[in-house]
C-alpha cells in the first residue's frame, strides 16, 4: 500500500510544489495495488481506504507522466501527448470518479481496458491520480479585520498520489543491466547511485538488493524500481544514512529482480566495487 503524500497548493493564479508539512485535512488514504498491469481485455480493481478519523472525499482522474533520465516523472499536458499516450487515455476506463470515504471503510475502484482493433503492439501507460477534495474554506475570523489595501492569500493542503496503469498489447519483452555503482553526496544526504539500462519494447520493474560477498543479509533493499519505455537508461539514487553509506563502499553484489508477486526472478546481477 502507498500512503498519500502531502502537498501544498496555492489557490490563486499559480501553484507551489509539494511540501513536507503536517496534514490538516481529514484523514490519509491508502491505495492498493500501487501499480496496475493490464494484459488483454480483462480489467481489475484498485482498493482505497481512508485511515483518517474523519470522512474524506477524493476525485479520481487519469494523467500522463514521462520518466526522465534521473528517474523522475514529468507531468505532460494532454495537448502535448504523443499518439501512444493519447491511446492509453482512451483505452483505460474506471468507475467511480469521485468517492467519499468514511474512516476505515474501503472503496473499490473498477478499472477496465478496451484495446481497439489494429492497435500496434507496445506498452501504453497512463497514471491514475487520486486527489483529495478539500473542505469548504471557513469564514474569515471577524476578530481579525482585513488589512486595508492588502492582499490575502490562503493556503489549503491538497493530498494527491498517482499509480501507473499499464496496458500491454502484443508479445513484448525487455531486459535491463546494472552499471557502475558509487556512493554520492546529494542535497538530501548520501545516496547509493548507479545506472539502469533497459532494452526491449516494454518497461522493467523490480527490486534492488545490495549484499556483501559471503553475507546473506542485505545491506540495502529497495522495492519498486522501474525503467519505462520512453527512456533507455535512467539513474537510480537510493538515499541512505551516513553510517550505511560507509558500509556500502567496497565489494558488493547488486541484484535487480522482478517483483515478488510475479515470481521474483533475476533481471540482472553484478559484482561491483563501490567507491
Amino acid at each position: 500500500m502507498l500512503r498519500f503524500f502531502k502537498a501544498l497548493r496555492l489557490f490563486s493564479a499559480f501553484a507551489i510544489g509539494a511540501a513536507a508539512m503536517p496534514a490538516h485535512a481529514a484523514g490519509d488514504l491508502l491505495v492498493a495495488p500501487t501499480r496496475v498491469v493490464l494484459d488483454g481485455s480483462r480489467g481489475t480493481e484498485v482498493v482505497l481506504n481512508n485511515i483518517g478519523s474523519e470522512p474524506a472525499t477524493y476525485r479520481i482522474s487519469l494523467e500522463i507522466k514521462r520518466m526522465t533520465a534521473l528517474g523522475g516523472l514529468d507531468e505532460i499536458d494532454e495537448g502535448d501527448a504523443n499518439d501512444a499516450e493519447k491511446a492509453a487515455l482512451n483505452m483505460i476506463s474506471f468507475s467511480p470518479r469521485r468517492v467519499t470515504l468514511p474512516p476505515n471503510q474501503p472503496q473499490v475502484i473498477r478499472v477496465g481496458v478496451r484495446v481497439p482493433e489494429g492497435t500496434p503492439p507496445g506498452e501504453y501507460r497512463a497514471h491514475m491520480l487520486f486527489r483529495a477534495v478539500p473542505d469548504a474554506a471557513p469564514a474569515a475570523d471577524p476578530a481579525k479585520p482585513a488589512t486595508s489595501g492588502g492582499v490575502s492569500i490562503a493556503l489549503t493542503p491538497i493530498y494527491g498520489i498517482t499509480i501507473p496503469v499499464i496496458v500491454r498489447v502484443g508479445d513484448l519483452g525487455a531486459e535491463a543491466s546494472i552499471g557502475e555503482a558509487q556512493v554520492v553526496d546529494t542535497v538530501d544526504g548520501p545516496a547509493f547511485a548507479f545506472d539502469l539500462t533497459r532494452k526491449g519494447n516494454r518497461s522493467v520493474y523490480g527490486d534492488i538488493e545490495v549484499t556483501r560477498p559471503g553475507v546473506a543479509e542485505p545491506l540495502l533493499l529497495a522495492r519498486g524500481i522501474a525503467v519505462y519505455p520512453e527512456v533507455g537508461q535512467r539513474q537510480v539514487q537510493l538515499r541512505v544514512p551516513a553510517e550505511l553509506a560507509a558500509k556500502l563502499k567496497g565489494p558488493v553484489r547488486i541484484r535487480y529482480s522482478e517483483d515478488r508477486e510475479v515470481g521474483g526472478g533475476t533481471i540482472d546481477a553484478v559484482d561491483r566495487v563501490v567507491k
